[in-house]
């Protein structure tokens, strides 16, 4: 992406080889819009000659390629191309100069703005991601600072910084706008927020900018048209919101962006424009360098100042309409297509009321819900997300079911005030997904087995099953046999003073996430809905989770779950002996089926050991509960991409059972026990395409081994501790060499970051990971 920073790194670098007198030649030269191969060779001729008395002369050079070629042959050259702008230009570069790198002394560093691009080029390519918002809010300060005569107050108060950090949110973490809104505010002046990019693109100040809006302005034109819709459609949500992939992915479809085709379903099509608007960083996943596990992760913010720049346009097409603040009543006409209630938007009903709703599509709320939001209007409304907004009533929802009857996505998620679906919901009949979780409903009524067309049913409460989380979070050991309903004790955290003589040192306070997340494990409740009878009807149904079949008609349910052979997605709470027959038969059957969670009750060993055949076609398996060891058939699973255990305990026996699943780029690891307190990682070769690896630590465990030749291709580590003692050693560190960041979190001994540390010094500045720690982890230290 432009205005990144990538030249001024290249630069460092190239400046650094001068310096040193790597290289005998050096040259660095721009890529024009217009290119053109005998300008390139040229102005390249002159610069690799820049130091040199024939400088002059090369101006006179009749074939300046061929020049250039034998340049490169007979002298160890290090070239700069900067703004490559496509394939075709690095392959007319490529044949022009003859350039092989395995045989020549010479090297061409690339510098674009397209991964696909650059990664075309070369193997060893390097994506530079922008600053994140406390680095930014640092490069804004020296900035800053740095001007001599400066309006900006010395001491900010957390009110200054916190409005400060609003404006950089929208420079998306580039550098180059970061400096130049430094320099404007520095001098007095101050962007209007409503009016962000306007300024910047208008405003004399910002003059430096113009070459990034030119690119800004071809990157959109460039882009497919079917690809437009899903771009405009990123300014619906805030800046700096987390977007899960699935739920926009389900709103395209729901809109008409993705449609089925012969030869890719329409969620895949969906998949598919995410993953294009990844590698255009339209959106990023915040705080993460590896791009392999940015491309896998399910939370994602788009870039602020590429949202800023679509809100601009969007608003001129009268494409999305946001309220927000205080508006008048004069400056609203119609909602266009889209419609957002922000969260800071004063709730005024007259200004609502004012709005013409006939050509909207979808809308979309954030923060406090209001009874009028819902109007006769909405005749043609397609998709209403409420995703965690406040007020919303089970009043409000028959008001919701009978005024938009052609509603094709509805996502209640978080609501929580929502007890129940009304008696009329069947009348929904266009609904394609419906989400319910993380509401109080846990029972579906019967009327919805009329919805014919209901493809995703996503509810329930239990711990989040598939990728539309962030990686499985460390929870505490399961509680004793006895205590399944015990709640965890709450004791005061000895942060960096020695705990009172009473308390043990080995207990401490539960944060209050994982203390939420307890009462929602297996044992204290079941987590999912109750589905009524009727539902092996639903042939259209791909994805339903989480089914409570822990009743008297469990059974009954998994045998007429056996007729949806279309099912993707599955998951199920409350197994048990007595029906965990007839769970292992259903899941044999699905021939489609690619993602599977499963929460099972105690005394559970070698109750899924009668899956057989295992699904062929499973790339994501969850096991939560009281089992001791894996069912054997997981090693067959040859398409297993992801893995999630939260078990008992975990053998040796069982770590090996793993090693050679041969798509595995993800695993996460949650125990109670741990063999012999040990967890290693052994055999050569073995976990070779893992790229994310989660360990949650507890007392209980007290080294972690990494074998030689182990991971090779292991890029992300992250530790979860609870209540993590001193004594917890990590081995074989140093042998991850693809690893790029550690990721350290929950509540650990100071000791434990500090071998961490010490672990990692010996690696080369360019190979050594970067160790972070998340927001909300705890350390602690005993102080004698």
């Amino acid at each position: 992406m432009a205005g990144v920073g990538k030249s001024y790194i290249v630069k460092h670098v190239y400046f650094t080889k001068v310096i040193e007198g790597s290289f005998e030649k050096f040259g660095w030269v721009d890529v024009y819009h217009s290119f053109n191969i005998r300008d390139f060779s040229s102005r390249l001729l002159l610069d690799l000659h820049s130091g040199s008395l024939q400088h002059a002369g090369m101006l006179r050079i009749r074939d300046p390629i061929q020049a250039c070629r034998q340049l490169l042959k007979k002298h160890a050259c290090l070239i700069v191309i900067d703004g490559l702008q496509s394939t075709e230009e690095w392959d007319s570069i490529k044949a022009a100069l003859g350039f092989e790198p395995d045989q020549t002394r010479s090297r061409i560093i690339v510098i674009a703005n397209e991964e696909s691009v650059a990664s075309y080029c070369s193997k060893n390519w390097w994506s530079v991601e922008g600053l994140e918002i406390d680095d930014a809010l640092e490069l804004f300060k020296r900035t800053i600072t740095k001007r001599r005569h400066s309006f900006w107050p010395a001491d900010l108060s957390p009110a200054d910084i916190e409005r400060e950090k609003s404006v950089l949110h929208k420079c998306g973490g580039l550098p180059k706008v970061i400096i130049a809104v430094a320099h404007f505010i520095a001098n007095g002046w101050r962007p209007k927020e409503d009016y962000f990019i306007q300024v910047l693109e208008n405003h004399p100040a910002f003059g430096s900018l113009r070459d990034l809006f030119s690119w800004v302005d071809s990157f959109f034109r460039s882009c497919p048209d079917s690809l437009k819709p899903c771009i405009f459609y990123l300014s619906i949500f805030p800046v700096n919101h987390k977007i899960r992939r699935r739920r926009l992915v389900r709103r395209w479809i729901a809109e008409g962006y993705s449609r089925d085709t012969k030869d890719m379903t329409a969620e895949e099509k969906g998949e598919e424009s995410f993953e294009k608007l990844c590698f255009r960083n339209m959106v990023q996943v915040p705080g993460s360098t590896s791009l392999s596990y940015m491309t896998r992760m399910p939370l994602w913010q788009v870039n602020g100042f590429l949202r800023e720049y679509i809100v601009s346009r969007s608003m001129e097409e009268n494409l999305v309409f946001e309220l927000a603040g205080h508006c008048s009543v004069n400056s609203q006409r119609h909602a266009g297509r889209h419609l957002t209630i922000g969260s800071t938007w004063d709730r005024d009903k007259s200004v609502y009321e004012s709005i013409d709703f006939s050509r909207l599509r979808s809308l979309t709320v954030f923060g406090k819900w209001e009874t009028f939001f819902i109007s006769d209007k909405m005749s043609i409304l397609r998709v209403l997300d409420l995703e965690d907004a406040s007020s919303v009533t089970d009043g409000d929802l028959e008001q919701m079911v009978m005024l938009l009857p052609r509603l094709k996505f509805l996502s209640l998620r978080g609501c929580r005030e929502i007890t129940r679906l009304p008696d009329s919901f069947g009348g929904l009949r266009q609904l394609q997904t419906l989400d319910i979780r993380h509401t109080s409903i846990v029972k579906l009524p019967l009327c919805i087995t009329k919805i014919k067309k209901l493809q995703h049913i996503r509810a329930g409460t239990a711990v989040q099953l598939d990728d539309d989380t962030s990686i499985v979070e460390s929870l505490p050991p399961s509680p004793e046999a006895g205590s399944a309903t015990a709640t965890p004790p709450s004791l005061s955290i000895p942060s960096m003073r020695r705990p009172p003589a009473a308390t043990p040192v080995s207990r401490f306070c539960f944060p209050e996430s994982w203390t939420r997340r307890w009462q929602l494990l297996p044992g204290s409740q079941n987590g999912g809905v109750e589905v009524p009878r009727g539902i092996g009807k639903m042939m259209m149904v791909h994805n339903i989770s989480v089914i409570d079949v822990s009743g008297a008609s469990g059974p009954a349910i998994l045998e007429e779950l056996k007729n949806l052979t279309q099912l993707r997605k599955l998951g199920v709470s409350g197994v048990k002996p007595e029906n965990c027959k007839e769970l292992c038969s259903a899941i044999s059957g699905y021939a489609h089926l690619e993602f599977l969670s499963l929460w099972l009750d105690k005394n559970q060993d070698g109750c899924l050991d009668s899956i057989s055949p295992p699904p062929e076609e499973l790339q994501s398996l969850e096991l939560y509960g009281h089992v001791v060891k894996l069912p054997a058939w997981i090693k067959m699973l040859s398409n297993l991409r992801k893995l999630k255990l939260r078990l008992t305990m975990i053998t040796q026996h069982d770590v090996d059972l793993l090693r050679d699943l041969p798509s595995l780029h993800t695993l996460c690891l949650c125990f109670k026990d741990f063999e012999c307190g040990e967890l290693r990682f052994r055999g050569k070769g073995c976990f070779g395409r893992l790229w994310v690896l989660e360990i949650a630590c507890n007392s209980r465990l007290q080294s972690v081994t990494f074998a030689d030749n182990t991971m090779l291709g292991l890029e992300v580590l992250k530790i979860r501790c609870y209540n993590v003692p001193s004594s917890l050693k990590f081995y074989g560190l140093e042998k991850l060499r693809g690893l790029r960041e550690i990721l350290l979190s929950g509540l650990y001994h100071d000791k434990v970051k500090q071998r961490l540390e010490d672990q990692l010094k010996g690696r080369p500045r360019e190979m050594k990971p970067v160790l972070k720690e998340e927001a909300g982890s705890s350390r602690w230290a005993l102080i004698s």
